[in-house]
Protein backbone atom coordinates (compact mmCIF):
# COMPACT_ATOMS: atom_id res chain seq x y z
CA UNK A 1 0.00 0.00 0.00
CA UNK A 2 1.98 3.17 -1.02
CA UNK A 3 1.52 6.60 1.02
CA UNK A 4 -1.41 8.26 -1.15
CA UNK A 5 -3.80 5.05 -0.13
CA UNK A 6 -3.12 5.12 2.98
CA UNK A 7 -3.36 8.51 3.62
CA UNK A 8 -6.97 8.51 1.40
CA UNK A 9 -7.47 5.49 4.00
CA UNK A 10 -6.65 7.59 7.24
CA UNK A 11 -8.66 10.70 5.81
CA UNK A 12 -12.02 8.23 5.26
CA UNK A 13 -11.55 6.54 9.04
CA UNK A 14 -11.43 9.99 10.50
CA UNK A 15 -13.89 11.77 8.78
CA UNK A 16 -16.46 8.79 9.56
CA UNK A 17 -15.75 8.46 13.16
CA UNK A 18 -16.35 12.42 13.49
CA UNK A 19 -19.35 11.71 11.91
CA UNK A 20 -20.69 9.13 14.19
CA UNK A 21 -19.26 11.52 17.08
CA UNK A 22 -21.37 14.40 15.49
CA UNK A 23 -24.09 12.35 15.73
CA UNK A 24 -23.77 11.39 19.11
CA UNK A 25 -23.78 14.46 20.18
CA UNK A 26 -26.11 16.68 18.02
CA UNK A 27 -28.79 14.10 16.41
CA UNK A 28 -32.23 15.38 17.06
CA UNK A 29 -34.03 13.55 19.52
CA UNK A 30 -37.32 11.63 18.33
CA UNK A 31 -40.79 13.03 18.86
CA UNK A 32 -42.73 11.50 21.15
CA UNK A 33 -46.52 13.21 19.84
CA UNK A 34 -49.51 11.97 20.77
CA UNK A 35 -51.68 13.41 17.82
CA UNK A 36 -55.17 11.32 19.41
CA UNK A 37 -54.61 10.85 23.66
CA UNK A 38 -56.91 7.66 24.75
CA UNK A 39 -60.19 8.77 25.37
CA UNK A 40 -60.80 6.88 28.13
CA UNK A 41 -59.57 7.38 32.36
CA UNK A 42 -56.11 6.31 33.17
CA UNK A 43 -57.77 3.72 35.57
CA UNK A 44 -60.36 2.67 33.26
CA UNK A 45 -59.32 -1.21 31.54
CA UNK A 46 -58.83 0.28 28.45
CA UNK A 47 -56.37 2.30 28.79
CA UNK A 48 -54.84 -0.21 30.48
CA UNK A 49 -54.96 -2.29 27.70
CA UNK A 50 -53.74 0.39 25.36
CA UNK A 51 -50.95 0.93 27.73
CA UNK A 52 -49.95 -2.77 27.90
CA UNK A 53 -49.93 -3.01 24.41
CA UNK A 54 -47.78 0.42 23.36
CA UNK A 55 -45.41 -0.72 25.90
CA UNK A 56 -45.25 -4.61 25.60
CA UNK A 57 -45.52 -5.62 28.62
CA UNK A 58 -47.70 -7.98 30.16
CA UNK A 59 -50.23 -7.19 32.49
CA UNK A 60 -50.04 -8.68 35.92
CA UNK A 61 -52.66 -8.46 38.67
CA UNK A 62 -51.33 -10.81 41.70
CA UNK A 63 -48.51 -8.45 43.18
CA UNK A 64 -47.57 -6.58 45.87
CA UNK A 65 -44.89 -3.64 46.65
CA UNK A 66 -43.16 -2.57 49.43
CA UNK A 67 -41.38 0.89 49.45
CA UNK A 68 -37.74 1.38 51.87
CA UNK A 69 -36.44 4.63 52.12
CA UNK A 70 -33.23 5.08 51.92
CA UNK A 71 -30.00 2.57 51.97
CA UNK A 72 -30.00 1.65 55.89
CA UNK A 73 -33.87 0.35 55.10
CA UNK A 74 -33.76 -1.03 51.99
CA UNK A 75 -30.19 -2.58 52.15
CA UNK A 76 -31.12 -4.78 55.05
CA UNK A 77 -34.18 -5.84 53.50
CA UNK A 78 -32.22 -6.78 50.68
CA UNK A 79 -29.63 -9.05 52.40
CA UNK A 80 -32.15 -10.71 54.63
CA UNK A 81 -33.80 -11.83 51.48
CA UNK A 82 -30.75 -13.01 50.48
CA UNK A 83 -30.21 -15.17 53.33
CA UNK A 84 -33.05 -16.78 53.34
CA UNK A 85 -32.59 -17.47 49.44
CA UNK A 86 -33.36 -21.43 49.28
CA UNK A 87 -32.36 -22.00 45.21
CA UNK A 88 -31.11 -19.17 43.35
CA UNK A 89 -30.32 -15.45 43.70
CA UNK A 90 -29.79 -13.19 40.17
CA UNK A 91 -28.38 -9.56 41.02
CA UNK A 92 -28.11 -6.86 37.88
CA UNK A 93 -26.25 -3.49 38.66
CA UNK A 94 -25.11 -0.93 37.19
CA UNK A 95 -23.14 -0.04 40.44
CA UNK A 96 -21.54 -2.87 42.37
CA UNK A 97 -18.25 -0.80 44.57
CA UNK A 98 -15.83 -2.15 46.86
CA UNK A 99 -16.58 -1.00 50.10
CA UNK A 100 -17.81 -2.05 53.60
CA UNK A 101 -21.69 -2.23 51.84
CA UNK A 102 -20.66 -4.34 48.62
CA UNK A 103 -18.12 -6.60 51.40
CA UNK A 104 -21.06 -7.51 53.06
CA UNK A 105 -23.55 -8.31 50.59
CA UNK A 106 -20.31 -10.38 48.43
CA UNK A 107 -19.84 -12.18 51.80
CA UNK A 108 -23.79 -13.19 52.29
CA UNK A 109 -23.85 -14.46 49.09
CA UNK A 110 -20.52 -16.56 49.15
CA UNK A 111 -22.37 -18.20 51.74
CA UNK A 112 -25.35 -19.15 50.21
CA UNK A 113 -23.34 -20.35 46.97
CA UNK A 114 -21.07 -22.69 49.30
CA UNK A 115 -25.30 -23.93 50.48
CA UNK A 116 -25.84 -24.44 47.46
CA UNK A 117 -27.75 -21.63 46.07
CA UNK A 118 -27.11 -20.59 42.91
CA UNK A 119 -26.28 -17.09 42.89
CA UNK A 120 -25.44 -14.92 39.83
CA UNK A 121 -24.30 -11.15 38.91
CA UNK A 122 -24.24 -9.38 35.89
CA UNK A 123 -22.80 -6.31 36.75
CA UNK A 124 -21.95 -3.49 33.99
CA UNK A 125 -18.41 -2.99 32.86
CA UNK A 126 -18.17 0.57 32.92
CA UNK A 127 -20.71 1.17 36.10
CA UNK A 128 -18.47 -1.13 38.08
CA UNK A 129 -15.25 -0.91 36.01
CA UNK A 130 -12.79 -0.61 39.59
CA UNK A 131 -14.45 -3.66 41.07
CA UNK A 132 -12.40 -6.64 39.22
CA UNK A 133 -12.81 -9.88 38.83
CA UNK A 134 -10.75 -10.64 42.23
CA UNK A 135 -12.83 -9.09 44.18
CA UNK A 136 -15.60 -11.57 43.37
CA UNK A 137 -13.07 -14.96 43.78
CA UNK A 138 -14.55 -16.29 46.86
CA UNK A 139 -17.72 -15.91 45.82
CA UNK A 140 -16.67 -17.62 42.41
CA UNK A 141 -14.74 -20.61 44.63
CA UNK A 142 -18.09 -21.21 46.00
CA UNK A 143 -20.30 -21.77 42.78
CA UNK A 144 -21.35 -18.20 42.11
CA UNK A 145 -21.32 -16.46 38.90
CA UNK A 146 -20.13 -13.17 37.86
CA UNK A 147 -20.39 -12.09 33.97
CA UNK A 148 -19.63 -8.25 32.76
CA UNK A 149 -21.96 -6.97 30.55
CA UNK A 150 -20.34 -5.06 27.74
CA UNK A 151 -16.78 -5.52 28.84
CA UNK A 152 -14.26 -3.52 26.82
CA UNK A 153 -13.52 -5.82 23.75
CA UNK A 154 -12.96 -4.33 20.52
CA UNK A 155 -16.47 -6.33 19.27
CA UNK A 156 -18.41 -4.53 21.61
CA UNK A 157 -17.38 -1.37 20.32
CA UNK A 158 -20.45 -0.44 18.77
CA UNK A 159 -22.13 -1.10 21.88
CA UNK A 160 -19.95 0.52 24.31
CA UNK A 161 -22.37 3.39 25.02
CA UNK A 162 -24.91 0.46 26.10
CA UNK A 163 -24.72 -0.41 29.76
CA UNK A 164 -27.21 -2.10 31.68
CA UNK A 165 -28.11 0.46 34.17
CA UNK A 166 -30.98 -1.84 35.82
CA UNK A 167 -30.90 -2.61 39.56
CA UNK A 168 -32.70 -5.71 40.36
CA UNK A 169 -32.43 -8.45 43.33
CA UNK A 170 -33.99 -11.29 42.80
CA UNK A 171 -34.49 -13.90 45.49
CA UNK A 172 -35.84 -17.99 44.30
CA UNK A 173 -38.33 -15.85 41.62
CA UNK A 174 -40.67 -14.73 44.47
CA UNK A 175 -39.25 -11.90 45.89
CA UNK A 176 -37.35 -8.94 44.23
CA UNK A 177 -36.18 -5.64 44.53
CA UNK A 178 -35.88 -2.56 41.81
CA UNK A 179 -35.03 0.57 41.69
CA UNK A 180 -32.47 3.22 41.42
CA UNK A 181 -29.85 1.89 43.89
CA UNK A 182 -26.70 -0.50 43.39
CA UNK A 183 -24.41 -1.40 45.58
CA UNK A 184 -21.77 0.86 47.41
CA UNK A 185 -21.11 2.68 50.12
CA UNK A 186 -22.15 6.03 49.16
CA UNK A 187 -25.90 4.74 49.53
CA UNK A 188 -25.58 3.77 52.90
CA UNK A 189 -22.46 6.19 54.83
CA UNK A 190 -21.61 9.26 55.43
CA UNK A 191 -18.54 9.83 52.61
CA UNK A 192 -15.84 12.73 52.82
CA UNK A 193 -18.36 14.64 55.27
CA UNK A 194 -21.07 14.36 52.44
CA UNK A 195 -24.33 12.48 53.83
CA UNK A 196 -25.34 8.74 52.34
CA UNK A 197 -27.58 9.74 49.50
CA UNK A 198 -31.39 9.65 49.75
CA UNK A 199 -32.86 6.68 47.71
CA UNK A 200 -35.64 4.39 47.08
CA UNK A 201 -35.68 0.94 47.07
CA UNK A 202 -38.96 -1.18 45.99
CA UNK A 203 -39.38 -4.84 47.54
CA UNK A 204 -42.28 -6.56 45.25
CA UNK A 205 -43.65 -9.96 45.16
CA UNK A 206 -46.39 -12.48 43.16
CA UNK A 207 -46.49 -12.82 39.80
CA UNK A 208 -44.07 -8.93 38.65
CA UNK A 209 -41.52 -10.83 39.78
CA UNK A 210 -41.55 -13.09 37.03
CA UNK A 211 -41.12 -10.56 34.55
CA UNK A 212 -38.48 -9.15 36.76
CA UNK A 213 -36.67 -12.52 36.55
CA UNK A 214 -37.22 -12.51 32.76
CA UNK A 215 -35.35 -8.75 32.82
CA UNK A 216 -32.51 -10.14 34.52
CA UNK A 217 -32.41 -12.95 32.15
CA UNK A 218 -32.10 -11.37 28.96
CA UNK A 219 -29.35 -9.28 30.37
CA UNK A 220 -27.55 -12.57 31.56
CA UNK A 221 -28.21 -14.45 28.65
CA UNK A 222 -26.20 -11.52 26.34
CA UNK A 223 -23.55 -11.36 29.36
CA UNK A 224 -23.03 -15.53 29.79
CA UNK A 225 -24.39 -16.47 26.78
CA UNK A 226 -26.74 -18.39 28.91
CA UNK A 227 -30.79 -18.47 28.89
CA UNK A 228 -32.04 -18.89 31.84
CA UNK A 229 -35.28 -21.99 31.54
CA UNK A 230 -35.57 -24.21 34.95
CA UNK A 231 -38.39 -23.96 36.14
CA UNK A 232 -36.75 -22.68 39.79
CA UNK A 233 -36.59 -19.21 38.20
CA UNK A 234 -40.07 -19.48 37.09
CA UNK A 235 -42.22 -20.60 40.55
CA UNK A 236 -45.56 -20.06 40.32
CA UNK A 237 -46.31 -17.19 43.13
CA UNK A 238 -49.40 -16.82 45.11
CA UNK A 239 -49.97 -13.01 46.03
CA UNK A 240 -53.36 -12.40 46.99
CA UNK A 241 -53.24 -8.44 46.02
CA UNK A 242 -54.90 -7.52 42.64
CA UNK A 243 -53.05 -4.82 41.60
CA UNK A 244 -52.34 -4.12 38.42
CA UNK A 245 -48.71 -3.78 37.34
CA UNK A 246 -46.60 -3.91 34.23
CA UNK A 247 -42.49 -4.16 33.96
CA UNK A 248 -41.49 -2.67 31.46
CA UNK A 249 -38.23 -3.35 29.56
CA UNK A 250 -36.25 -0.54 27.87
CA UNK A 251 -33.55 -1.35 25.63
CA UNK A 252 -32.36 1.03 22.76
CA UNK A 253 -33.61 0.00 19.67
CA UNK A 254 -32.26 0.45 16.01
CA UNK A 255 -35.72 3.16 15.38
CA UNK A 256 -34.27 5.45 18.42
CA UNK A 257 -37.92 4.81 20.10
CA UNK A 258 -37.60 2.95 23.59
CA UNK A 259 -40.53 1.82 25.59
CA UNK A 260 -39.88 3.36 28.61
CA UNK A 261 -40.23 6.63 27.38
CA UNK A 262 -43.42 5.95 25.56
CA UNK A 263 -44.99 5.03 29.33
CA UNK A 264 -43.88 8.50 30.26
CA UNK A 265 -45.25 10.17 27.71
CA UNK A 266 -48.85 8.63 27.65
CA UNK A 267 -48.82 8.65 31.81
CA UNK A 268 -47.79 11.92 31.14
CA UNK A 269 -50.31 12.81 28.89
CA UNK A 270 -53.18 10.87 30.68
CA UNK A 271 -52.93 13.07 33.71
CA UNK A 272 -55.87 14.80 34.82
CA UNK A 273 -54.91 16.44 38.25
CA UNK A 274 -51.32 15.66 39.41
CA UNK A 275 -47.67 14.97 38.17
CA UNK A 276 -44.90 14.09 40.68
CA UNK A 277 -41.53 13.72 39.59
CA UNK A 278 -38.55 13.05 41.40
CA UNK A 279 -35.49 12.12 39.54
CA UNK A 280 -31.37 12.97 39.61
CA UNK A 281 -30.88 13.77 36.61
CA UNK A 282 -34.05 16.08 34.89
CA UNK A 283 -32.95 16.64 31.40
CA UNK A 284 -36.59 16.12 29.92
CA UNK A 285 -36.69 16.21 25.83
CA UNK A 286 -38.71 18.40 23.89
CA UNK A 287 -41.64 16.42 23.70
CA UNK A 288 -41.70 16.02 27.18
CA UNK A 289 -41.41 19.57 28.17
CA UNK A 290 -44.22 20.02 25.47
CA UNK A 291 -45.88 17.40 27.38
CA UNK A 292 -46.39 18.85 30.69
CA UNK A 293 -46.68 22.32 29.88
CA UNK A 294 -50.03 21.30 27.92
CA UNK A 295 -51.24 19.16 30.62
CA UNK A 296 -50.88 22.30 32.98
CA UNK A 297 -52.36 24.88 30.63
CA UNK A 298 -55.05 22.89 29.22
CA UNK A 299 -56.26 20.69 31.72
CA UNK A 300 -54.84 22.62 35.03
CA UNK A 301 -52.47 19.46 36.04
CA UNK A 302 -50.36 20.49 39.00
CA UNK A 303 -47.02 19.19 37.90
CA UNK A 304 -43.64 19.12 40.60
CA UNK A 305 -40.73 18.41 40.12
CA UNK A 306 -37.95 17.08 42.59
CA UNK A 307 -34.04 17.38 41.53
CA UNK A 308 -30.71 17.33 43.20
CA UNK A 309 -29.58 21.10 44.53
CA UNK A 310 -26.26 21.77 44.50
CA UNK A 311 -25.23 18.26 46.35
CA UNK A 312 -25.74 16.53 42.95
CA UNK A 313 -23.14 14.18 42.08
CA UNK A 314 -22.45 15.81 38.18
CA UNK A 315 -22.49 19.10 38.86
CA UNK A 316 -22.55 19.49 34.50
CA UNK A 317 -25.52 17.47 34.42
CA UNK A 318 -27.13 19.58 36.96
CA UNK A 319 -26.20 22.99 35.33
CA UNK A 320 -27.42 21.30 31.40
CA UNK A 321 -31.07 20.66 33.59
CA UNK A 322 -31.38 24.12 34.87
CA UNK A 323 -31.17 25.58 31.46
CA UNK A 324 -34.17 23.50 30.51
CA UNK A 325 -36.76 24.97 33.73
CA UNK A 326 -37.86 27.77 32.14
CA UNK A 327 -40.73 27.34 29.48
CA UNK A 328 -41.88 24.93 32.65
CA UNK A 329 -41.78 27.64 35.06
CA UNK A 330 -42.99 29.90 32.86
CA UNK A 331 -46.14 27.72 32.50
CA UNK A 332 -46.50 26.79 36.04
CA UNK A 333 -44.90 23.60 36.67
CA UNK A 334 -43.01 24.06 40.42
CA UNK A 335 -39.85 22.79 40.36
CA UNK A 336 -37.55 22.06 43.83
CA UNK A 337 -33.74 20.97 44.59
CA UNK A 338 -33.17 18.85 47.03
CA UNK A 339 -30.93 20.20 49.68
CA UNK A 340 -29.46 17.88 52.38
CA UNK A 341 -27.58 14.96 50.07
CA UNK A 342 -27.80 13.91 46.94
CA UNK A 343 -31.41 12.81 45.70
CA UNK A 344 -31.15 9.51 43.61
CA UNK A 345 -34.95 8.44 43.89
CA UNK A 346 -36.57 7.99 40.54
CA UNK A 347 -40.25 7.91 41.02
CA UNK A 348 -43.30 9.21 38.78
CA UNK A 349 -47.22 9.45 40.72
CA UNK A 350 -49.66 10.27 38.39
CA UNK A 351 -52.77 11.04 39.42
CA UNK A 352 -52.65 9.72 43.05
CA UNK A 353 -53.15 6.37 41.32
CA UNK A 354 -50.41 5.36 38.73
CA UNK A 355 -46.76 4.88 40.22
CA UNK A 356 -43.63 3.97 38.27
CA UNK A 357 -40.25 3.26 40.03
CA UNK A 358 -37.09 1.81 38.65
CA UNK A 359 -33.71 2.52 37.56
CA UNK A 360 -34.85 5.13 34.38
CA UNK A 361 -33.50 8.70 34.53
CA UNK A 362 -35.53 11.38 32.98
CA UNK A 363 -32.95 11.78 30.53
CA UNK A 364 -31.90 10.75 27.26
CA UNK A 365 -29.58 8.72 28.35
CA UNK A 366 -31.81 6.13 30.39
CA UNK A 367 -34.82 7.17 27.71
CA UNK A 368 -32.66 6.17 25.17
CA UNK A 369 -29.34 4.69 25.57
CA UNK A 370 -29.29 2.15 28.53
CA UNK A 371 -31.34 -0.91 28.94
CA UNK A 372 -33.68 -0.09 32.15
CA UNK A 373 -36.22 -1.55 33.93
CA UNK A 374 -39.55 0.17 35.17
CA UNK A 375 -42.43 -1.05 37.18
CA UNK A 376 -45.68 0.95 36.62
CA UNK A 377 -48.59 0.08 38.98
CA UNK A 378 -52.23 1.17 39.23
CA UNK A 379 -52.51 1.47 43.59
CA UNK A 380 -53.90 4.14 45.03
CA UNK A 381 -52.13 2.80 48.16
CA UNK A 382 -48.78 2.26 46.66
CA UNK A 383 -49.28 5.85 45.18
CA UNK A 384 -49.50 7.73 48.33
CA UNK A 385 -47.18 6.21 50.32
CA UNK A 386 -44.54 7.29 47.39
CA UNK A 387 -46.14 10.75 47.49
CA UNK A 388 -45.43 10.38 51.38
CA UNK A 389 -41.66 10.45 50.92
CA UNK A 390 -42.29 13.11 48.03
CA UNK A 391 -43.50 15.61 50.20
CA UNK A 392 -41.12 15.21 52.99
CA UNK A 393 -38.45 15.99 49.92
CA UNK A 394 -39.76 18.61 49.22
CA UNK A 395 -40.24 19.88 52.88
CA UNK A 396 -36.09 19.72 52.58
CA UNK A 397 -35.66 21.30 48.65
CA UNK A 398 -35.49 24.78 47.68
CA UNK A 399 -38.21 26.01 45.30
CA UNK A 400 -37.26 27.66 42.38
CA UNK A 401 -38.95 30.07 40.86
CA UNK A 402 -39.05 31.65 37.10
CA UNK A 403 -37.76 35.19 38.18
CA UNK A 404 -35.11 33.68 40.18
CA UNK A 405 -34.55 31.33 37.11
CA UNK A 406 -34.17 34.29 34.56
CA UNK A 407 -31.16 35.82 36.42
CA UNK A 408 -28.97 32.84 36.37
CA UNK A 409 -25.42 34.24 36.65
CA UNK A 410 -23.43 34.45 33.81
CA UNK A 411 -21.00 31.86 35.46
CA UNK A 412 -23.79 29.22 35.42
CA UNK A 413 -25.38 30.07 31.98
CA UNK A 414 -21.72 29.28 30.04
CA UNK A 415 -21.63 26.32 32.12
CA UNK A 416 -25.25 25.32 30.21
CA UNK A 417 -23.83 25.75 26.79
CA UNK A 418 -20.93 23.57 27.62
CA UNK A 419 -23.55 21.10 28.81
CA UNK A 420 -25.44 21.46 26.06
CA UNK A 421 -23.25 19.94 23.88
CA UNK A 422 -23.09 17.00 25.98
CA UNK A 423 -26.76 16.41 26.70
CA UNK A 424 -27.60 13.64 24.69
CA UNK A 425 -25.06 11.62 26.32
CA UNK A 426 -25.55 12.60 29.68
Amino acid sequence: MDSNTFLVIAIIAIVAQSLVLFLALFEPGLDYKITQAADCPPDSPEFLRILEALTDAQVTRRSSVEVFTNGENYYEAELEAIRRAEHNVNIEAYIFQKGRVADEFVKVLTERARAGVRVQLVIDAIGSFASWDSYFKDLSAAGGRVCWYHPLRWYMLPRINNRTHRELFIVDGRVAFVGGAGVADHWRYPINEHPRWRDTMFRVEGDAVANLQATFAENWLEASGEILAAKEFFPLCEEPHSTPSLVVNSSPSAGRSTRARILFQMLLAASQKSVLITTPYFLPDRSARAEMVRAIKERGVDIQIIVPGQKSDHALTRNSSRRLYGDLLEAGAKIYEYAPTMIHAKTLVVDGMWSVVGSTNFDNRSFGLNDEVNLAVCDEKLAARITEDFERDRAESKAVSYAEWRRRPILERAHELFGMLLERQQ
